[in-house]
């Protein structure tokens, strides 16, 4: 760092600066960190990351782990991601790519964000057909049941979902739904291998989707871009067939977060 502090003193990052930059580090380090793990990167001493680490925690912006001594983004650092792509200019580009999936696919196709407790829509476009399922945006669908659960859940290194599983309990949301953690772990496994995730009926009856990831400049899933349509009007295997047209519009949603 080669900023001044308030006091002027060079090669120290100011006081009003340091906050922002440890919540930096831990959004750009995509799995939980300790505050010795940012000592370095932060070049302050131990004490000083210590206590930004317990501000931030207070203030919800970072959130405690599971083994209590490693922290990751809090509700209100989440909440501030979802409200930064949803900036008007970024905003009005998404959904010009967004509805040009829809036109293509002709089913209602939805954006959605990894919550703390599951996926979170965050923009959606429905289709023009008078038969559709009405999901509004805002919506919290679980992680294990939907394809865009899935999706993330693919994502992560293979202790955290095999932490997740210990942890989850898989509620059956309709008799496809798969309940048993060595299963889900499985699908998740095959997820990852073929690059995109379904949802055969197991979130909704007679509901099957598609979702494939839009990724960061690091390859990282931040969002998944998925395709929902009753079983009235495609197969899983019909829905399957829009993958190319999914892909090429996650493509260029990625290519929106780098600008």
């Amino acid at each position: 760092m080669t900023a001044e502090d308030t006091s002027g003193k060079p090669g120290q990052i100011p006081t009003n600066l340091r906050l922002l930059l440890l919540l930096e580090e831990v959004a750009k380090a995509g799995v939980p960190v300790t505050p010795a793990d940012l000592v370095e990167a932060l070049g302050l001493p131990k004490p000083t990351v210590h206590r930004l680490f317990h501000t931030a925690e207070s203030e919800g912006f970072l959130q405690r782990d599971i083994d209590g001594r490693s922290y990751g983004p809090g509700p209100r650092l989440r909440r501030l991601s979802v409200n930064t792509l949803s900036s008007q200019r970024l905003r009005t580009v998404r959904l010009a790519i967004l509805n040009s999936v829809v036109e293509s696919v002709e089913e209602t196709c939805n954006i959605a964000v990894p919550d703390r407790d599951g996926m979170i829509y965050l923009d959606r476009i429905e289709t023009k057909w008078p038969l559709r399922i009405q999901l509004p945006i805002g919506t919290q669908v679980p992680f294990h049941c939907t394809a865009s659960g899935k999706m993330y859940l693919s994502s992560l290194n293979p202790r955290y979902i095999d932490r997740f599983l210990n942890a989850q309990v898989l509620e059956a949301r309709t008799a496809r739904t798969i309940t048993n953690p060595s299963a889900l772990k499985a699908e998740l496994s095959a997820t990852r291998k073929r690059g995109y995730a379904t949802d055969n009926e197991e979130f909704m009856e007679g509901m099957v989707a598609v979702a494939v990831p839009i990724l960061d400049d690091q390859g990282r899933l931040v969002s998944t871009l998925s395709a929902h349509t009753p079983m009235q009007r495609l197969s899983l295997e019909q829905i399957q067939q829009h993958l190319p047209t999914l892909r090429e519009g996650a493509e260029k949603l990625s290519e929106l977060l780098l600008n």
